[in-house]
C-alpha cells in the first residue's frame, strides 16, 4: 500500500539527492529614475548565475556610458536590419529611440542554466511577456514622482525637457505594476537589493525548474 499523497514508486526509479536549477528570463521594468540599472548591477554582483542582457539601441550614448556595457549603440539602419533578420526577442520605440533584446544571448544563457536579466521599460516588458510567458517579471516601483525627479536630475544625463517628458509618462508606467509577478518598492537601496535577490533565490528553487544533477 502506497504512502498517502505520494505516487507509487516503480521498478528502476532512482531518487536524486542533488539538483541543478534551470535557467530563466528575469524582466525588470519601471519608469525612468526608478533605479533599475543600479539594482541590476547589484544583483549580478550578488548572484554569479545572473547575467545581464545588453540591449541594442539607437539612442545616443551618454558621456557616462560605454558601448557594449550599458547598451550596444547602433544606427537606425543597423537596428532595422537586425530586426528584419529576426535577431531580436522584442523591440520597442521609447521617446523616439529604438531598443531591443538580442534573442541569441538570451536563449544560449537560459539553456546553460543562467538567469538572464533584462532592464527594459514597461513597453518592452509587455513585449517580453507576450513572447516568453514563462519569464519572471519584477516591477521596480518608485516611492513618488518627486523621488523620480530628484533621481533623474541627480543623474545629470538628460536635458530638463527630457526629464519632464519622462516624468509625464511615469504615472501611466507605474500603473502597469499589476501586470508583473513581483513588485519591489525601491525606496532604500539595500533592502531593495535584498528583496530582488530573494526573488531570484525563490525562483531558482521552483521544482519545475530543478533537474537531477549528473
Amino acid at each position: 500500500m502506497g504512502t498517502p499523497g505520494r505516487a507509487p514508486e516503480t521498478a528502476g526509479d532512482t531518487i536524486p539527492f542533488r539538483f541543478q536549477p534551470g535557467g530563466f528570463l528575469l524582466v525588470l521594468s519601471g519608469p525612468s529614475g526608478a533605479g533599475k540599472g543600479t539594482l541590476v548591477e547589484r544583483l549580478v554582483r550578488a548572484r554569479p548565475e545572473c547575467v545581464f542582457s545588453i540591449s541594442a539601441t539607437t539612442r545616443p550614448r551618454r558621456a557616462t556610458e560605454h558601448d557594449g556595457v550599458q547598451y550596444e549603440f547602433v544606427s537606425r539602419d543597423e537596428f532595422e536590419r537586425r530586426r528584419s533578420a529576426g535577431l531580436f526577442l522584442e523591440w520597442a520605440e521609447v521617446h523616439g529611440h529604438l531598443y531591443a533584446t538580442p534573442i541569441r544571448f538570451v536563449d544560449e544563457n537560459v539553456r546553460a542554466g543562467r538567469v538572464v536579466v533584462l532592464d527594459v521599460d514597461v513597453q518592452g516588458g509587455a513585449s517580453v511577456r507576450r513572447v516568453r510567458p514563462d519569464a519572471v517579471s519584477v516591477f521596480i516601483y518608485a516611492p513618488s514622482i518627486d523621488a523620480l525627479r530628484e533621481r533623474l536630475l541627480a543623474r545629470n544625463t538628460d536635458s530638463p525637457e527630457t526629464v519632464e517628458r519622462r516624468l509625464e509618462d511615469a504615472p501611466q508606467e507605474l500603473a502597469q505594476y499589476r501586470e508583473y509577478d513581483y513588485l519591489v518598492m525601491n525606496d532604500e537601496l539595500e533592502p531593495s537589493v535584498a528583496r530582488l535577490v530573494s526573488i531570484v533565490d525563490a525562483e531558482l528553487a521552483r521544482v519545475r525548474r530543478l533537474k537531477p544533477a549528473r
